[in-house]
């Protein structure tokens, strides 16, 4: 399914968390933080208001966004004021 964010929106790729310690001990999804950074697949086009591209790692708010599972995979959709900081 191929999905196109819209306007000043952008779609990220939400990055897995590591389940394990350092220690080995095993974290269950529900006790894990939510992560906080992705890459992002789709912009808008919007293209004044869109200062990232495809394939950036991004940082953004801890709870903006609208997610959507495509293909089995977790994405997030953010309206451009949400991406806080590019990650190099």
């Amino acid at each position: 399914m191929k999905v196109k964010p819209l306007g000043d929106r952008v779609m990220v790729k939400l990055e897995k968390n590591e389940a394990k310690t350092a220690g080995g001990i095993i974290i269950p999804d529900t006790a894990q933080e939510k992560t906080q950074t992705g890459v992002v697949v789709e912009i808008g086009d919007d293209k004044e208001a869109i200062k990232v591209k495809a394939g950036q790692k991004v940082m953004y708010d801890k709870y903006a966004g609208t997610q959507v599972k495509i293909d089995g995979e977790e994405h997030l959709i953010l309206k451009i004021a949400d991406v806080i900081a590019v990650v190099e």
